[in-house]
């Protein structure tokens, strides 16, 4: 299929200037080409023709950004996510982190929720999350309310306990959650200890002191600059001898984090060293 290309390089510059001065959403250093592929691709769904069109639609219609952001910010997640990283997880990094009379940590670009249930799950293993706090964030309040309710497509749960099993799972996934016919909804106790919050990685700042900040497949949109100022935003955010976890794709080298940081094994998990 060939790519529209109703949005240009140069117009894509002007609209992003454009939402941050009106809006305060500064997309600027999200990768271009990921950026324009996904307005593009909006365009084409919502019947714009021109550029001239789209923006006229997000200066005058604010409602209508809600559905622009939800389109652009990349929501794709599962449940235990590359198993042998929440293997060693559960082997290395908990254990470090039950030896604190209290656990904060930070799910930064939660999207939907499923990482932050697979973490709910594994605190409750250890039998650590009632003094827990999971603080799941994403600047998209659409994907917020979803991962609130804790329901998921039961077509996804066969790879989903695959993963979990994978992971070193204790039991059984569907023990966490009802099935209701093409449906499934995670028992409410698992977001007990957990608060959904809006926030932005560009723009916003720390809000706590964590032990675990997990941050996957969210880095790989953002341009280096980006990348440098969110590694500065989790390096405030980090107790000394926090963990930073990220995506398969993502690394901290070559950041300006690296000679402070040690990395975990083979997995995408690195310490702070004090």
């Amino acid at each position: 299929m060939i790519e529209p290309a109703i949005v240009k390089d140069e117009e894509l510059d002007v609209l992003l200037k454009d939402i941050a001065v009106r809006y305060g959403y500064d997309f600027t250093l999200y990768s271009k080409a990921s950026l324009k592929r996904r307005i593009n691709r909006i365009c084409v769904m919502d019947n714009f023709y021109s550029f001239a069109e789209l923006r006229y639609q997000l200066m005058n219609h604010p409602e209508y950004l809600q559905r622009f952001v939800e389109e652009i910010t990349v929501n794709v997640t599962e449940m235990y996510r590359d198993p042998l990283f929440y293997k060693n997880l559960r082997e290395e990094v908990i254990p470090q982190l039950a030896t604190n009379p209290f656990i904060r940590i930070w799910v930064a670009g939660c999207a939907t929720g499923e990482e932050v249930y697979s973490l709910a799950i594994l605190l409750q293993e250890a039998n650590l999350y009632h003094r827990s706090l999971i603080y799941a964030t994403d600047i998209n309040p659409t994907v917020l309310e979803k991962a609130k309710q804790g329901v998921f497509s039961i077509r996804h749960m066969k790879q989903y306990s695959e993963n979990y099993n994978l992971s070193g799972g204790a039991r059984e996934l569907s023990s966490y959650y009802r099935a209701n016919y093409d449906v499934v909804k995670f028992d409410d106790k698992l977001k007990q200890r957990v608060v959904f919050s809006t926030h932005n990685l560009v723009s916003d700042a720390s809000f706590n002191e964590f032990q675990l900040i997990l941050c996957r497949n969210v880095l790989i949109y953002f341009e280096k600059e980006l990348q440098n100022r969110v590694f500065n935003l989790f390096d405030n955010s980090l107790d000394k001898l926090g963990y930073l976890a990220l995506g398969s794709k993502e690394s901290i080298r070559f950041s300006n984090l690296e000679s402070t940081y040690k990395r975990l094994g083979t997995e995408k998990i690195w310490r702070k060293m004090n």
